[in-house]
């Protein structure tokens, strides 16, 4: 199995993926710690450098458009100047953003405060869209389907995703691949999916714990077929990821040659899976760009991307 840059630039550049899901704003603020607070016994951070990113649904998006793909997101956010941070972000990035603005929350967003590369902080501020707009996206759904090769539904339990069996369904007879990155232990509303891509955390918090590798195939393949699932691709940090479907598990091994941070990386290996089947690849084929994207990511501070340079070179 081997990916040849020079032709796989251009098929992706082909490819059309739909990202629906929940989108945050990722914020760092970055100093250094010279001392303790006389107020009380913590930290003090001088800042000396701000950042923004986009997380969550977004960032799976700006992977896809950083790998070379075309992406369009699907999402809800507030009506304020977070929401405005996260437009500009997406336009910079080339992906065609549909952010449907509710009034009554604010924008999703994730503050860290980061000394010497160690995280000191996170600060969530987070709302719940209401229903009026949440029909609103199903019909920019329904609008939209048509115009893409694959959906990708990046679940972060926000509440964007409250009609995800709608989505599947609706994608399903539609005749597109519909991938999704779970969360929570109810995995019956993504029944009939394509794919799903838990990590073991998520997975073991649905199937049970698992002793070998015996186990952990027999409960996956058993979750795969009662959810009538294409295939479920474990993402399993350092020991790589593990992709199971019809006939004996696939197995690749990380790629990754230093870990900063793995924030984001499955946001990398759904967008990479997503992009390459879209792309015509196969399941493994899709799966070792997956793999090279997130070997490069989790070298990176933050929540960030592979550009299709960097892909090339692990290939």
């Amino acid at each position: 199995m081997i990916l040849y840059a020079e032709t796989l630039r251009s098929r992706l550049a082909n490819a059309r993926v739909l990202v629906v899901g929940d989108v945050m704003l990722d914020r760092y603020w970055f100093g250094d710690v010279s001392r303790i607070s006389p107020e009380a016994p913590v930290p003090v951070a001088k800042i000396d450098k701000t950042d923004q990113r986009a997380g969550g649904a977004a960032n799976v998006a700006r992977n896809i458009a950083a790998l070379g793909g075309q992406a369009a997101l699907l999402s809800v956010t507030g009506d304020d100047e977070a929401a405005d941070s996260l437009d500009m972000l997406m336009q910079k990035w080339g992906v065609s953003a549909h952010l449907l603005r509710d009034t009554d929350i604010s924008t999703t967003v994730k503050l860290r405060v980061i000394a010497r590369n160690q995280q000191l902080i996170r600060l969530d501020f987070e709302d719940n869209p209401n229903h009026e707009i949440l029909s609103q996206v199903k019909e920019q759904y329904q609008a939209l389907l048509p115009h893409y090769d694959l959906v990708i539904l990046s679940d972060y339990g926000k509440g964007g995703l409250t009609h995800v069996t709608t989505f599947i369904d609706w994608a399903r007879e539609a005749g597109k691949p519909v991938l999704v990155d779970p969360k929570g232990d109810d995995y019956e509303k993504y029944a009939g999916a394509t794919l799903l891509t838990p990590n073991r955390a998520e997975l073991k918090e649905v199937v049970g714990s698992w002793k070998d590798e015996t186990t952990l195939t027999e409960k996956a393949q058993q979750l795969r077929r009662r959810l009538g699932l294409n295939a479920l691709l474990l993402t399993r940090s350092e020991e790589g990821m593990t992709l199971f479907r019809n006939g004996d598990p696939h197995h690749q091994p990380t790629q990754a040659r230093e870990v900063y941070d793995v924030s984001g990386a499955g946001d990398t290996v759904i967008a990479g899976m997503g992009l390459g089947l879209a792309a015509g690849l196969d399941l493994p084929e899709a799966m070792q760009l997956a793999n090279i994207a997130a070997g490069v990511v989790v070298g990176k501070v933050g929540t960030a991307v592979c550009s299709f340079e960097e892909l090339a070179e692990g290939l």
